[in-house]
């Protein structure tokens, strides 16, 4: 593979950024060479064992923040501990930053149109359909429909095809609560197995559908109801990745107090935290009915953008540019 830089635009400025890629050079031998000339090793650095065991050296081990460079990696990255409910002196390890907790109610506020789609997380987005005739078809390139759901799972198959989506990456820096996209009741929740491969976008080219290929968490969300988004049924899938011990279920109406698994026929308010990632980067998926919703106009003309340079459009053979946004900021809109 050819390497390129990969950069977004910062929703906020309009300016195109260069992403830093975290462990680009191992990502690119794991990808290409390990993966092409030893498919057993290969298999091994995806798995859960070993995703485990790369997570702890890099978050957990006691070395770990002095190794890394606890303050130089919060430099770099610009996380700002100013959002933080804890002190900056608490933040000792790679872990506690990772983990960390924000005062969104602050910092990440939402819009009151009880109609708006928000992000789930801080991340990386792009949005694309399953319509052919729609211009963000891009069936199968991130994943595989029927694989991403399940393939057992009909009458969701059936509900969601010919729908749109949202894909937000997580990068290694950002925020790592996911929080709900919508309001409603909680239908289905069920976990997929898989493996777990890396979100780095060059490794995303290089293998076929990698998000419906590692273990995930689906909820399905049924928003035609009391107090609910009015948007029909919303699916919200939790993708894990290389270095991802785990997701956490810990919805919390207020803040985040009383934390609780999810389940189903619970009732979830737009813009709650709803889950953690332990720790590293990981994907969250958003899959809609067809003609329920349309989205943020800036998010789909930034995908065309020919003057940043994107691993997705070199590697999808099309303009794919991510735009950065911020978790509980509008992303879509009520039809």
């Amino acid at each position: 593979m050819q390497t390129i830089r990969h950069q977004y635009i910062e929703r906020d400025s309009g300016e195109i950024r260069t992403e830093k890629l975290y462990g680009d050079r191992f990502i690119r031998l794991l990808y290409n060479e390990v993966r092409e000339t030893a498919p057993i090793l290969f298999r091994l650095f995806t798995s859960a064992q070993a995703s485990s065991l790369l997570g702890f050296v890099n978050f957990d081990a006691p070395f770990a923040a002095a190794f890394t460079g606890n303050r130089r990696f919060l430099a770099e990255c610009g996380v700002d501990l100013g959002e933080c409910q804890e002190s900056p002196v608490f933040f000792d390890t790679p872990r506690k930053v990772f983990e960390r907790k924000i005062r969104y109610w602050e910092c990440r506020p939402m819009p009151d149109d009880p109609g708006a789609i928000v992000s789930p997380a801080d991340a990386r987005l792009l949005v694309g359909s399953f319509r052919e005739s729609s211009a963000l078809f891009l069936k199968e390139k991130f994943f595989d429909f029927e694989e991403l759901l399940g393939r057992d799972k009909r009458g969701w198959l059936r509900s969601f095809r010919g729908g749109d989506f949202a894909v937000c990456r997580l990068t290694p820096d950002k925020y790592h609560y996911n929080h709900t996209p919508v309001a409603g009741k909680v239908v289905d929740f069920y976990q997929i197995p898989g493996g777990f491969h890396s979100c780095n976008p060059g490794a995303v080219v290089q293998i076929a559908t990698p998000y419906s290929k590692n273990k995930r968490v689906v909820t399905i969300i049924n928003t035609d109801v009391q107090n609910g988004s009015g948007i029909g049924l919303v699916a919200m899938i939790e993708v894990v990745a290389l270095m991802i011990g785990d997701i956490v279920q810990r919805y919390s109406e207020e803040r985040y107090s009383y934390p609780r698994p999810v389940e189903r026929g619970m009732f979830l308010k737009k813009g709650a935290p709803k889950s953690l990632y332990r720790p590293g980067s990981s994907t969250d998926v958003l899959i809609f009915q067809k003609g329920r919703i349309s989205f943020a106009d800036d998010l789909v003309n930034n995908m065309f953008n020919l003057n940043a340079e994107s691993r997705f459009s070199q590697g999808f053979g099309r303009p794919l540019v991510e735009t950065d946004v911020k978790v509980r900021s509008r992303i879509a809109a009520r039809l």
